[in-house]
């Protein structure tokens, strides 16, 4: 079935679901970033910790134009942003948060 000059249905509803899914994902890498901010922590440094071997993340840069002062934030709890970091699969960045949430509690 086509639409749109050649471009089947399925192919239409396929590159919205990719479209959707990193429209999501950038949510996703914005509320890690702004939870940072708002606890005093570089997102760079949390990341790098996370994924060492990773060049700088293009989405994480990005998503720091869309940031704000923490005085200006709302707040994001912390089982958001585990539970937002899993739903991505970002196991590993999830642990590194856990571990700085730890060391907040301390302070």
């Amino acid at each position: 079935m086509l639409c749109n000059g050649g471009i089947t249905l399925k192919e239409n509803i396929e590159e919205q679901i990719i479209k959707q899914y990193q429209q999501d994902e950038k949510m996703m890498v914005l509320v890690f970033s702004q939870w940072c901010i708002n606890h005093d922590l570089d997102p760079f440094e949390i990341y790098q910790k996370a994924y060492p071997s990773q060049q700088k993340n293009s989405m994480l840069v990005e998503t720091q134009e869309l940031t704000v002062s923490k005085e200006e934030a709302g707040e994001i709890a912390n089982e958001t942003l585990l539970g937002v970091l899993s739903l991505f699969g970002n196991e590993q960045l999830a642990f590194v948060v856990s571990e700085e949430m730890e060391k907040l509690k301390h302070k």
